[in-house]
């Protein structure tokens, strides 16, 4: 498990399951991301467990950093990297906090930046793209914080429970690295 100082990401395990399978059958949550579609346990579990064989997904399980009084255990939230490529160094994020208690405290914002330091060290990317609704201010000003830079919006890109939404597109470049070795600059700095 990678940590920051109240939220952990690591990988997501079975016990998650009832939660991730009630996060996506609650209509009030799916409405960020998508059109609520009641979801098949099965496919839930194939879809968030099953993903060893698919080198253009990463999912990881938000928890809470250990606490009195706080289950460092239960799955909070989680993150995903997907259509990792490999050649354009590129993916896309998406990231929910499900359990609403949990909401509004720096944990969207945490975990993020944790997943963006996965992808910079671990998958060697250099570019992250995401979608977000452009009426989710909050969640537009956290990526925007991280560093995201809006590159455009889809005008009625989703129908969420009766109207349309505009989708707003961010991404996020990897930032030039100084890298200096041994007090010479590397090829690229």
């Amino acid at each position: 498990m990678t940590w920051a100082p109240h939220v952990a990401i690591g990988p997501i395990v079975p016990a998650d399951l009832p939660r991730l399978f009630a996060w996506g059958n609650d209509p009030a949550i799916v409405r960020h991301n998508e059109a609520f579609l009641p979801k098949n346990i099965e496919h839930e579990r194939d879809f968030w467990l099953n993903s060893a064989g698919d080198r253009t997904r990463v999912f990881f399980a938000i928890r809470a950093a250990s606490a009195p009084g706080v289950d460092s255990a239960q799955i909070i939230g989680y993150v995903q990297i997907f259509d990792i490529h490999p050649i354009h160094r590129s993916a896309s994020l998406g990231l929910l906090v499900g359990a609403e208690e949990h909401r509004g405290r720096g944990v969207g914002k945490a975990a993020m930046g944790l997943a963006i330091a996965y992808c910079w060290r671990h998958l060697n990317l250099s570019r992250l793209a995401l979608s977000v609704q452009a009426e989710n201010h909050a969640a537009i000003a956290v990526y925007t914080q991280l560093g995201f830079a809006t590159e455009g919006t889809l005008a009625r890109a989703q129908f969420i429970d009766g109207a349309w939404v505009d989708l707003r597109l961010m991404a996020l470049m990897r930032p030039e690295r100084a890298a200096i070795t041994d007090g010479r600059p590397t090829a690229g700095s």
